[in-house]
């Protein structure tokens, strides 16, 4: 078509999720060997458990990564682009619930 205006818009794949899946959010954690052993694993499930509860499984993507280089600061975990450094079970279920719950008016 002449004329006509083409407009490309790239999105982010967290904002393609929430989109096209209607996904509101994304939560990366390091399951590399150093985090994992400091307690991600233990991590992944209570974050899992929290989901379920709060009925938010078809809101939330959760993945695993490998190493992310900063094994230093593990357990290590990502909620949309937000990084939590120093993760253990006793802290995850309050972040999540500032992350996830209170902060969250479209959820």
């Amino acid at each position: 078509m002449v004329g006509a205006l083409e407009i490309v818009v790239l999105l982010s794949e967290y904002e393609l999720k929430k989109r096209v899946l209607g996904q509101s959010y994304n939560i990366e954690i390091c399951l590399g060997s150093s985090c994992f052993s400091r307690g991600n694993r233990e991590v992944v499930q209570v974050i899992r458990d929290f989901l379920r509860k709060n009925h938010l499984n078809d809101k939330v993507l959760l993945r695993g990564a490998r190493c992310m280089n900063r094994c230093s600061e593990g357990p290590f975990i990502i909620i949309n682009g937000k990084t939590f450094t120093g993760v253990g079970v006793q802290d995850i279920e309050k972040i999540l619930e500032n992350e996830l719950v209170l902060s969250a008016p479209n959820i």
